[in-house]
């Protein structure tokens, strides 16, 4: 393979990542004109952004599998068919229920087109230096992603409308299914047994849970469809645990889970991502049909946080290298909590800059905490266990995402007034990071006295 034939396959790689992360949060800015345009409930809105989250997580769980099973060429195509195809759906909706469905089956293909790009990247190394250098960037496609997401959906809605955040991922999208089956090389699929029982009751699981805690806000907890949709989420639980322990290839190997310090740092990325999406999904609705700002102006607003993103992303490295990991995790929490109690304090003032102010430590926050976090969890498990670790992982934190806007929608509606409604978001926020800061101490206080007996005993 030519260098420039590489570069292209990882140019292609970096643009996936890029647009998976994107479709995450760029939609929170068109929110405003979904509800004028499609006469959008709050329920159907917090479905607009979950959608996309629960199949992505119920999906993503097994992705690693399936990405082997077809051959990384194979399943990145797929997904980004997928993906192309939802999204010009997306983009044509003249309803509520199209537009969903259709983030739903966009979630699946974003969900296939992430580990397939990252094998794509990592491929044309030549040494595991240049490796880690790709799995470096590509993170960091992703990371900007999210980060853009807010802006450019922003300047999307304004320069067009809501129906451009959508087609724009067609415009890339086809031209890049062209060039992958010209000139995309193959990788050899690696025979792996796909556990589809796990992912079946896995999406089963996520689903009915999801649809609880969106619906039972509009419909009661008593109303037929949410308690068929509670008794479903616990069935689904009942059938993974079963297929996780019968199949010989399970999701989420004995292994991944029996480490406290992955499961307590799973646990924080549910709190982080139900805070963090939570909060993104009420700012959107707070700064458009609250204070009335045009959606270009909402997402510069955004900018402070999510810009802050990748700035902290950098730093967590070498931070974690001089402190640990469990030391920049407490910080990074502790900062985020704080922050998040003076957002809500900057959300009363008339002028827009105390809440600007406000979001920029809880950005920088935030970056460090998702990359040390993943680090954490990835370094919990043994590295034959990495990748299942990293799914289990992503997957808890989108779980945490779906169940935040699906919390904050209601918490953001229990008052006539936006910012009152907001305030209390950004509260509950804080209490999930607190949450988060605590499982940090009492994990890393459990860990003192395990490194003081493998001490003696080596004395």
């Amino acid at each position: 393979m030519s260098i420039e034939h590489r570069r292209g396959v990882v140019a292609l790689a970096l643009v996936a990542a890029f647009m998976v992360f994107v479709d995450g949060t760029i939609v929170n800015l068109a929110l405003a004109q979904l509800t004028s345009h499609l006469h959008a409930s709050r329920s159907d809105l917090e479905w607009a952004v979950n959608a996309y989250t629960l199949s992505f997580a119920a999906v993503m769980l097994g992705a690693g599998a399936i990405t082997d099973t077809l051959g990384a060429k194979r399943a990145f195509v797929a997904g980004l068919l997928v993906f192309t195809a939802s999204s010009a759906v997306c983009a044509a909706a003249n309803s509520m229920l199209m537009l969903n469905i259709a983030r739903l089956v966009q979630g699946a293909g974003s969900a296939l087109l992430l580990p397939s790009a990252l094998v794509l990247a990592t491929a044309s190394a030549t040494d595991e230096r240049m490796r880690h250098r790709l799995v470096g960037w590509w993170a960091a496609a992703g990371g900007i992603g999210m980060a853009a997401g807010p802006l450019l959906g922003g300047a999307l809605v304004a320069l067009a409308n809501w129906r451009a955040v959508f087609a724009v991922n067609v415009v890339i999208g086809i031209p890049a299914v062209v060039w992958s089956l010209r000139s995309m090389p193959a990788i050899a699929p690696r025979p792996r047994r796909l556990d589809n029982a796990g992912m079946a009751a896995a999406a089963v699981l996520i689903g009915g849970l999801v649809f609880a805690l969106i619906e039972a806000p509009a419909q009661g907890w008593l109303s037929p469809a949410v308690i068929a949709a509670t008794a479903l989420a616990l069935a689904g639980l009942v059938a993974f645990v079963w297929a996780e322990r019968s199949t010989p290839a399970p999701l989420l190997p004995p292994g991944v889970y029996a480490d406290r310090r992955f499961v307590a740092t799973a646990a924080q990325g549910v709190l982080f991502n139900f805070a963090f999406y939570g909060l993104l999904f009420a700012m959107g609705l707070m700064l458009q049909q609250g204070r009335g700002l045009s959606a270009l102006v909402s997402g510069l607003l955004f900018l402070p946080l999510t810009g802050l993103i990748s700035i902290g992303a950098v730093c967590a490295a070498p931070l974690a290298q001089r402190l640990g990991r469990p030391a920049v995790l407490g910080i990074g929490q502790a900062v985020l909590a704080t922050t998040l109690l003076a957002v809500a304090w900057a959300s009363t003032a008339s002028a827009l800059w105390p809440l600007a102010l406000a979001l920029l430590p809880a950005g920088f926050s935030s970056g460090l905490l998702v990359t040390t976090m993943t680090s954490q969890a990835i370094a919990a498990a043994e590295p034959a266990l990495h990748g299942a670790a990293s799914a289990a992982f992503n997957t808890c934190r989108q779980v945490g995402a779906a169940i935040g806007v699906a919390t904050f929608g209601p918490l953001l509606g229990a008052t006539h007034n936006f910012t009152d409604g907001f305030i209390t978001c950004a509260i509950v926020a804080a209490v999930a990071t607190t949450a988060a800061l605590l499982l940090t101490m009492l994990t890393r206080s459990a860990a003192v006295p395990a490194r003081a007996r493998v001490r003696l005993n080596a004395g």
